[in-house]
């Protein structure tokens, strides 16, 4: 995978709000890489959990559409909290 897809991946989450919903959903980690791969983007669980630990607070919030994108603050769910 390169770091391009997962770029433009989390800007087609930021701009698309049936993407983000289907997010939400998502159990871990893996189960966003299934979405991602619906929506035509080859990324890893890996990378979206080491940009998870990189990127700030403030960025994840942007990315989210307003919560942080995460699987801590949604009952195990990815998604905005």
């Amino acid at each position: 995978m390169s770091d391009d897809q997962l770029k433009v991946f989390l800007e087609a989450v930021r701009a698309d709000a049936g993407l983000r919903e289907q997010l939400q959903g998502a159990a871990d980690a893996d189960a966003v890489v299934a979405i991602a791969k619906t929506a035509g983007f080859v990324i890893s669980a890996e990378e979206l959990k080491k940009v998870q630990s990189e990127v700030s607070e403030e960025e994840l919030q942007t990315m989210a559409g307003g919560g942080i994108w995460s699987m801590d603050c949604t009952g195990g769910h990815w998604g905005p909290c």
